[in-house]
Protein backbone atom coordinates (compact mmCIF):
# COMPACT_ATOMS: atom_id res chain seq x y z
CA UNK A 1 0.00 0.00 0.00
CA UNK A 2 2.55 2.80 1.07
CA UNK A 3 4.06 1.70 -2.85
CA UNK A 4 0.99 2.33 -4.42
CA UNK A 5 0.84 5.80 -2.37
CA UNK A 6 3.97 6.72 -3.64
CA UNK A 7 3.06 6.06 -7.12
CA UNK A 8 0.02 8.45 -6.86
CA UNK A 9 2.12 11.26 -5.88
CA UNK A 10 4.06 11.10 -8.77
CA UNK A 11 0.93 11.33 -11.62
CA UNK A 12 -0.77 14.40 -11.46
CA UNK A 13 2.02 16.33 -13.40
CA UNK A 14 1.67 13.52 -16.65
CA UNK A 15 -2.14 14.26 -16.60
CA UNK A 16 -1.08 16.22 -20.44
CA UNK A 17 1.09 12.78 -21.36
CA UNK A 18 -1.92 10.41 -20.72
CA UNK A 19 -4.06 12.10 -22.60
CA UNK A 20 -2.30 12.72 -25.12
CA UNK A 21 -0.85 8.56 -25.04
CA UNK A 22 -4.70 7.78 -25.23
CA UNK A 23 -5.82 10.14 -27.94
CA UNK A 24 -3.63 8.81 -30.01
CA UNK A 25 -4.08 5.26 -29.85
CA UNK A 26 -8.11 5.76 -30.02
CA UNK A 27 -7.17 7.22 -33.09
CA UNK A 28 -4.73 4.23 -34.60
CA UNK A 29 -6.64 1.14 -32.60
CA UNK A 30 -10.30 2.76 -32.19
CA UNK A 31 -11.96 3.37 -28.61
CA UNK A 32 -13.26 -0.71 -28.53
CA UNK A 33 -9.76 -2.43 -29.35
CA UNK A 34 -7.29 0.05 -26.97
CA UNK A 35 -7.37 -1.23 -23.47
CA UNK A 36 -6.34 0.89 -20.29
CA UNK A 37 -3.46 -1.44 -19.59
CA UNK A 38 -2.13 -0.25 -23.36
CA UNK A 39 -2.61 3.51 -22.63
CA UNK A 40 -0.76 2.92 -19.18
CA UNK A 41 1.70 1.23 -21.35
CA UNK A 42 2.25 3.67 -23.57
CA UNK A 43 3.26 6.08 -21.41
CA UNK A 44 5.12 3.67 -18.56
CA UNK A 45 2.63 3.57 -16.04
CA UNK A 46 1.14 0.77 -13.87
CA UNK A 47 -2.00 -0.62 -15.58
CA UNK A 48 -4.22 0.72 -12.88
CA UNK A 49 -2.90 4.59 -12.69
CA UNK A 50 -4.44 6.01 -15.44
CA UNK A 51 -7.62 5.83 -12.88
CA UNK A 52 -6.42 8.31 -10.54
CA UNK A 53 -7.12 10.73 -13.08
CA UNK A 54 -9.80 9.60 -14.72
CA UNK A 55 -12.84 7.56 -14.07
CA UNK A 56 -12.98 5.78 -16.97
CA UNK A 57 -12.26 5.36 -20.71
CA UNK A 58 -14.87 7.06 -21.53
CA UNK A 59 -14.26 10.05 -19.50
CA UNK A 60 -10.33 9.79 -21.07
CA UNK A 61 -12.10 10.20 -24.80
CA UNK A 62 -14.34 13.16 -23.91
CA UNK A 63 -11.16 15.08 -21.99
CA UNK A 64 -9.38 14.53 -24.81
CA UNK A 65 -11.98 15.54 -27.64
CA UNK A 66 -12.74 18.43 -24.64
CA UNK A 67 -9.94 20.11 -23.78
CA UNK A 68 -7.84 19.54 -27.69
CA UNK A 69 -11.24 21.33 -29.08
CA UNK A 70 -10.68 23.91 -26.30
CA UNK A 71 -6.71 24.33 -26.81
CA UNK A 72 -7.63 24.26 -30.61
CA UNK A 73 -9.99 27.91 -29.99
CA UNK A 74 -7.62 29.67 -27.79
CA UNK A 75 -5.02 29.40 -30.79
CA UNK A 76 -7.25 30.53 -33.34
CA UNK A 77 -8.04 33.41 -31.29
CA UNK A 78 -4.65 34.26 -30.54
CA UNK A 79 -3.68 33.88 -34.25
CA UNK A 80 -6.39 35.83 -35.76
CA UNK A 81 -6.29 38.66 -32.44
CA UNK A 82 -6.54 42.11 -34.87
CA UNK A 83 -7.32 40.84 -37.72
CA UNK A 84 -9.92 42.78 -39.15
CA UNK A 85 -10.20 41.92 -43.27
CA UNK A 86 -12.01 38.85 -43.42
CA UNK A 87 -10.29 37.15 -46.69
CA UNK A 88 -6.74 37.08 -44.31
CA UNK A 89 -9.06 35.95 -41.21
CA UNK A 90 -9.63 33.12 -43.34
CA UNK A 91 -6.20 32.04 -44.65
CA UNK A 92 -4.86 32.33 -41.18
CA UNK A 93 -7.90 30.58 -39.75
CA UNK A 94 -6.83 27.64 -42.40
CA UNK A 95 -3.76 27.57 -41.49
CA UNK A 96 -3.93 27.46 -37.81
CA UNK A 97 -6.02 24.56 -37.83
CA UNK A 98 -3.74 22.36 -40.11
CA UNK A 99 -1.06 23.46 -38.10
CA UNK A 100 -2.59 21.90 -35.15
CA UNK A 101 -3.75 19.20 -36.88
CA UNK A 102 -0.86 18.51 -38.81
CA UNK A 103 2.12 20.30 -36.95
CA UNK A 104 1.11 18.89 -33.42
CA UNK A 105 -0.52 16.52 -31.24
CA UNK A 106 -4.17 17.23 -31.80
CA UNK A 107 -6.38 14.23 -32.50
CA UNK A 108 -9.59 15.52 -31.67
CA UNK A 109 -10.90 16.36 -35.30
CA UNK A 110 -10.03 12.57 -35.69
CA UNK A 111 -12.05 10.62 -32.71
CA UNK A 112 -15.86 12.24 -34.10
CA UNK A 113 -16.54 8.78 -34.91
CA UNK A 114 -15.40 7.22 -31.19
CA UNK A 115 -18.22 9.56 -29.64
CA UNK A 116 -20.80 6.80 -29.92
CA UNK A 117 -19.00 5.31 -27.18
CA UNK A 118 -19.87 8.04 -24.89
CA UNK A 119 -23.01 9.21 -22.92
CA UNK A 120 -25.64 12.13 -23.73
CA UNK A 121 -24.22 14.51 -21.36
CA UNK A 122 -20.46 13.89 -22.82
CA UNK A 123 -21.98 14.68 -26.02
CA UNK A 124 -23.24 17.41 -24.83
CA UNK A 125 -19.93 18.82 -23.28
CA UNK A 126 -18.14 17.87 -26.73
CA UNK A 127 -20.50 19.92 -28.40
CA UNK A 128 -20.59 22.72 -26.60
CA UNK A 129 -16.38 23.18 -27.32
CA UNK A 130 -17.29 22.04 -30.99
CA UNK A 131 -19.61 25.66 -30.98
CA UNK A 132 -17.32 27.08 -29.22
CA UNK A 133 -14.28 26.48 -31.63
CA UNK A 134 -16.52 27.36 -35.22
CA UNK A 135 -17.72 30.94 -33.58
CA UNK A 136 -14.93 32.64 -35.62
CA UNK A 137 -15.24 30.60 -38.46
CA UNK A 138 -18.95 31.48 -38.80
CA UNK A 139 -18.12 35.34 -38.40
CA UNK A 140 -15.61 35.21 -41.18
CA UNK A 141 -17.79 32.95 -43.55
CA UNK A 142 -21.15 35.61 -43.02
CA UNK A 143 -18.45 38.41 -43.45
CA UNK A 144 -17.26 37.04 -46.76
CA UNK A 145 -20.74 36.54 -48.18
CA UNK A 146 -21.64 39.95 -46.65
CA UNK A 147 -18.75 41.14 -48.44
CA UNK A 148 -19.72 39.55 -51.84
CA UNK A 149 -16.78 36.87 -51.65
CA UNK A 150 -18.41 34.13 -50.94
CA UNK A 151 -21.81 32.84 -52.33
CA UNK A 152 -23.19 31.34 -49.13
CA UNK A 153 -22.40 31.56 -45.64
CA UNK A 154 -24.97 28.52 -44.40
CA UNK A 155 -24.10 26.25 -41.51
CA UNK A 156 -23.19 23.02 -44.61
CA UNK A 157 -20.48 25.47 -45.76
CA UNK A 158 -18.48 25.39 -42.33
CA UNK A 159 -18.96 21.84 -41.83
CA UNK A 160 -17.69 20.80 -45.35
CA UNK A 161 -14.76 22.90 -44.98
CA UNK A 162 -14.26 21.35 -41.30
CA UNK A 163 -14.42 17.51 -43.33
CA UNK A 164 -11.94 18.89 -46.06
CA UNK A 165 -9.63 20.36 -43.86
CA UNK A 166 -9.49 17.29 -41.58
CA UNK A 167 -9.59 14.96 -44.24
CA UNK A 168 -6.19 16.03 -44.90
CA UNK A 169 -4.85 14.31 -41.61
CA UNK A 170 -5.29 10.80 -43.72
CA UNK A 171 -2.83 11.84 -47.03
CA UNK A 172 -0.80 14.83 -45.85
CA UNK A 173 3.01 13.72 -45.75
CA UNK A 174 5.27 16.56 -43.92
CA UNK A 175 8.27 15.47 -45.88
CA UNK A 176 6.15 15.70 -49.49
CA UNK A 177 6.53 18.54 -51.71
CA UNK A 178 3.07 20.15 -50.32
CA UNK A 179 3.78 22.90 -47.71
CA UNK A 180 0.94 23.54 -45.13
CA UNK A 181 1.32 26.99 -46.23
CA UNK A 182 0.22 26.12 -49.96
CA UNK A 183 -2.48 23.83 -48.65
CA UNK A 184 -4.38 26.10 -46.50
CA UNK A 185 -3.82 28.65 -50.17
CA UNK A 186 -5.45 25.75 -51.83
CA UNK A 187 -8.26 25.17 -49.57
CA UNK A 188 -9.13 29.09 -49.55
CA UNK A 189 -8.70 29.11 -53.46
CA UNK A 190 -11.36 25.90 -53.10
CA UNK A 191 -13.86 27.86 -51.00
CA UNK A 192 -13.66 31.44 -52.71
CA UNK A 193 -13.33 30.29 -55.88
CA UNK A 194 -10.12 32.28 -56.78
CA UNK A 195 -8.18 31.07 -59.73
CA UNK A 196 -5.56 33.02 -59.21
CA UNK A 197 -1.88 32.43 -57.40
CA UNK A 198 -2.44 33.16 -52.83
CA UNK A 199 -0.32 34.71 -50.24
CA UNK A 200 0.91 32.45 -47.48
CA UNK A 201 -0.55 32.67 -44.41
CA UNK A 202 2.02 33.16 -42.12
CA UNK A 203 2.92 33.43 -38.65
CA UNK A 204 0.86 30.80 -36.35
CA UNK A 205 2.95 29.22 -34.30
CA UNK A 206 3.29 25.39 -34.02
CA UNK A 207 2.03 24.70 -30.42
CA UNK A 208 0.31 21.02 -29.51
CA UNK A 209 -3.30 20.65 -29.35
Amino acid sequence: MPRRKAEAGLEPNRRAELLRAAARLFVEKGFDATTTRDIADAVGMRSGSPFYHFRSKQELLKTAMVEGLDAGYARLLAAIDGITDPEQRLRILVRTHLGTLLEGECHAPMLLGETRALDAAAHAEIAAAFDRYQVPWQTTLDELQHSGKLASAAAPVRLLLFGMLNGSKHWYRPDGKLSLDELADSAVALLLGESRPTVPATGTPQVPC
